[in-house]
């Protein structure tokens, strides 16, 4: 099949977790023999003097990188301005397909493509197929307050309702879009998200000098449950004495959660290193006893599959796509969200009996390469683009926002 992909993110533009996703899927996909296009943007900050849009092939996948303009918007400062803006030089650079190239399907990767993706779609009059990776509801655990989270979610509402089809990459996921966007969605399809587990060396554990080390990686926000690891590391210590805790990653908390470390005593056992390349990463990963990844929302979880690739013994919360990607004492251990006490009773577990532990590791990365295979993914995915079919389009009418929690799944 032909195939426009749009995301706001592709390599070398990586914010977080979609870029590295979009990119594994567009290359996967290539690779079954389907003719990709990416669109995407140039780097933040930049212009079309120095960065005009740009229309080249790597591995398989022709890739158009719209150029920003005008220039003085910030995501920062105007998401919503920057937003559109970026999704306008994207649709005037999706147009100049017309004539040399027609996709049989548009796939939009998230909200801040939506207008790109709807606009598109139309033009081309083909079937819009939506990837939503999160939404605003439940990374505020159902709360949405506020003017730009308003926005986000009404967006995240209209690119869900215009969509022929939708992938969601949890059950969970999947449970939550209908939730917040249904009754009137077209399918919703769950395939979970890929890892290449070549790029990610297994390392048995082997004991090493000194304490236990645990490592948390991932963007530093308040929904990843962080300041649960800091708080429990009390309680680990009293019975793990020297225990540390390394913090990888970057993000609007960090302060924050500096803080906590201070509140909770133990600022001098936790280790804040910023993000780190894939080298360094990795060397974390075979270094450390246990990867612990508390979040309070997650709607899959990549940074789980990196952690089992490598050999990491996994400790995490059974929110949301974590509950599925890893099997309570099975393939590592888990507890429940927010809960301080059982966070610190799953790490000790895990530390006392590090040939269980290991055990589960193997058990892990087995599963790893059976289930989140790349070329499957792309495979499933492919189904989804052939089943879906344009439908009419009706005026929507405008859907009040509730306010309301969202249940722990």
């Amino acid at each position: 099949m032909k195939i426009l992909v749009v995301s706001w993110e592709y390599p070398p533009v990586v914010v977080g977790g979609l870029g590295r996703h979009v990119y594994q899927l567009a290359t996967a996909l290539a690779a079954e023999g389907h003719e990709v296009v990416v669109l995407s943007r140039q780097p933040s900050g930049t212009d079309p003097a120095s960065h005009p849009t740009t229309d080249e092939r790597s591995e398989g996948v022709r890739v158009i990188a719209a150029a920003h303009d005008p220039h003085e918007f910030d995501f920062g400062k105007d998401m919503m301005a920057w937003t559109l803006a970026m999704g306008h030089a994207m649709i005037r650079a999706g147009m100049h397909l017309h004539g040399n190239w027609t996709p049989e399907v548009v796939h939009a990767h998230d909200w801040l493509v939506a207008h790109p993706a709807v606009a598109l779609a139309e033009f081309f009059d083909v079937p819009l197929v939506s990837t939503v990776h999160a939404t605003e509801a439940g990374r505020h655990s159902g709360w949405v307050s506020g003017p730009i989270s308003r926005q986000v979610h009404a967006l995240e509402s209209w690119l869900a309702r215009e969509s022929d089809s939708l992938i969601a990459c949890s059950a969970s996921m999947a449970a939550e879009i209908a939730d917040l966007f249904g009754p009137e969605l077209a399918q919703i399809s769950v395939i979970p998200n890929g890892i290449d587990s070549r790029q990610w060396a297994f390392a048995p554990r082997r004991p090493h000098p000194g304490p236990p080390e645990l490592l948390y990686f991932g963007r530093l926000e308040y929904e990843k449950g962080i300041q649960d690891a800091i708080a429990a590391l009390p309680r680990i210590r009293r019975s793990h004495p020297g225990t540390t805790l390394t913090i990888a990653g970057d993000g609007t908390q960090q302060d924050w959660l500096v803080e906590v470390a201070r509140k909770h005593k133990v600022l001098k056992c936790v280790r804040f290193v910023g993000r780190v390349d894939h080298d360094e990463l990795l060397r974390l990963l075979h270094r450390v006893d246990i990867a612990v990844l508390p979040s309070h929302y997650e709607p899959f979880g990549i940074v789980a599959l990196e952690a089992i690739a490598a050999g990491a013994p996994l400790v995490t919360t059974n929110v949301g796509g974590l509950g599925e990607a890893v099997i309570d004492g099975v393939t590592g251990m888990s507890c429940p969200p927010r809960d301080v006490a059982a966070l610190a009773r799953a790490v000790r577990t895990v530390l006392d009996d590090p040939a269980a532990a290991q055990q589960r590791a193997l058990a892990a990365r087995e599963r790893l390469t059976s289930d989140f295979d790349w070329h499957s993914v792309a495979a499933e995915t492919g189904q989804v683009y052939l089943a879906a079919k344009r439908r009419e389009r009706e005026p929507l009418a405008r859907r009040p926002i509730v306010e309301r929690a969202l249940p722990d799944r």
